[in-house]
């Protein structure tokens, strides 16, 4: 594969440059038309990643296959035989990395234990201390409630909710939001790491890694009328959260296709599985069609029968946002 894409691309450049030799000066414009043409051209990758055998016979998952399927998803995301090549791809010592996870949705429905332990132990071996990465959520007692054990200082991961540190005092805006930002966002990461679930949601539609931003934010339950368009993408664009966000992980062990976002075990199920990008939008996009065809399998009505089409998707893809894409020809879906 990656042998035919660089010859592909040698192609592409001989041809370029043949272009610019006869054109002279005024082939550089032309070159660089190209070049801007094949990115725009350029599609988002998708990597989901399952293992049947996930949870073995029972219905925890398994650390270390856990492991096994993070580093499949992440070598096929970034094209590398090597799974911690993959990860230095992604950030460089030094760095302060975040992991923004959701435990709204309690025991039955929140970010993996499992998953974020994995993520976390990945990048250490990239060369990022332990103490450069926060795992981190609105509400340190949710996140107790879960599992995760809140911890600040020493050598070690830190993980702890907003409520320890606060909001910012200062007012940012875009478009139809106006809200303060967690101080872990601002102050505690300069990488964010997206750690949201496959969920279901009763206003939006689906709630995956845009809508997991509203757990950055002192004011959410302002941003929900409409089924929360325009405001999920309008807070996407906040610099603050744009510059900073650089992968989603999705947690897709145990998903929700109806009643969310609360869990609801009659409407979950076990689906074993990890979704990754580094354009939110295109994951949302192939996110909600699993949700769908599940919907479909159940007898449900689509989101779109429902009233509850999650609109906010296109929105965030549109010409004032470009957040990602949600055309299906755009994206390349890789199952693992």
């Amino acid at each position: 594969m990656s042998a035919m894409r660089s010859t592909n691309r040698r192609d592409f450049l001989k041809k370029c440059f043949a272009g610019a030799a006869v054109l002279g000066a005024s082939g550089r414009t032309g070159l660089l038309a190209a070049a801007e043409q094949e990115a725009a051209l350029a599609k988002s990758r998708v990597v989901i990643a399952r293992d049947a055998l996930l949870r073995g016979a029972g219905a925890t998952v398994d650390s270390r296959r856990m492991g096994s399927l993070l580093d499949r998803a992440m070598q096929a995301l970034y094209d590398r035989d090597n799974p911690i090549e993959a990860w230095t791809k992604l950030v460089r010592p030094g760095e302060m990395v975040g992991l923004k996870v959701n435990t709204l949705g309690g025991r039955g429905l929140s970010s993996n234990l499992q998953l974020v332990e994995g993520i976390c132990e990945r990048l250490q071996e990239a060369g990022i201390k332990a103490s450069d990465i926060v795992v981190w959520d609105r509400d340190s007692d949710e996140m107790e409630h879960v599992g995760f054990h809140v911890s600040t200082g020493g050598n070690r991961v830190q993980c702890f909710g907003t409520d320890r540190v606060d909001y910012e005092q200062e007012l940012v805006t875009h478009g139809s939001v106006g809200s303060r930002l967690s101080k872990i966002l601002t102050q505690r990461c300069n990488v964010l790491i997206n750690v949201p679930v496959l969920k279901d949601h009763d206003g939006a539609g689906v709630t995956i890694a845009l809508k997991n931003m509203y757990g950055v934010i002192h004011n959410p339950n302002k941003y929900h009328p409409n089924g929360c368009n325009p405001y999920i993408a309008d807070l996407n664009m906040l610099p603050e959260i744009r510059t900073r966000m650089r992968l989603t992980i999705c947690d897709a062990t145990t998903a929700c296709f109806e009643g969310g976002p609360g869990y609801k075990p009659e409407y979950s199920w076990k689906n074993n599985a990890v979704i990754v990008s580094q354009d939110p939008v295109a994951l949302d996009y192939t996110g909600w069609q699993v949700i769908e065809r599940k919907r479909t399998e159940k007898g449900l009505k689509t989101l779109e029968g429902d009233k509850r089409a999650p609109h906010y998707i296109a929105t965030a893809a549109d010409a004032q946002h470009r957040l990602g894409t949600d055309d299906p020809r755009r994206i390349a879906v890789v199952e693992v």
